[in-house]
């Protein structure tokens, strides 16, 4: 038998802050029986199908290194540049720039979230599709 992923699991300093800002980035949503609170210690979000979970815990310790695992976005409506400026327009900080590494159009960008955890952003599946 095999498992299945139940939830990604973010450590983090504040919980329900960090909650916040991935439901922007995002548009994921509260669990309907278990909304977030300020103060709660763990609080989990869900995308609007439900598909995906993302659980954030506070821990006492802080972000030490660079990730050694990491969510990939692709934008759902914007193109890879925009959503990278948008991103960085609600706090999201630019770690490393990977754009037309392999080309005209090609590449990612790496951005981190307010505590500090990295994300890559990628080009859009239109962009894809028009190269």
């Amino acid at each position: 038998m095999t498992s299945y992923v139940s939830h990604t699991t973010v450590d983090c300093v504040d919980a329900y802050e960090l909650s916040e800002w991935w439901k922007q980035l995002l548009g994921y949503v509260d669990i309907p029986d278990d909304p977030n609170e300020p103060g709660h210690e763990e609080c989990m979000i869900q995308s609007p199908d439900g598909g995906h979970r993302l659980l954030f815990i506070e821990v006492p310790d802080t972000k030490q290194a660079k990730n050694r695992l990491h969510l990939d976005l692709r934008p759902r409506e914007r193109t890879r540049d925009d959503e990278i400026a948008w991103a960085l327009g609600i706090g999201a900080t630019q770690v490393a720039d990977h754009r037309g590494t392999r080309g005209p159009g090609s590449g990612w960008a790496v951005l981190a979230d307010p505590e500090g955890n990295e994300f890559c952003i990628l080009r859009s599946d239109a962009e894809l599709a028009s190269s």
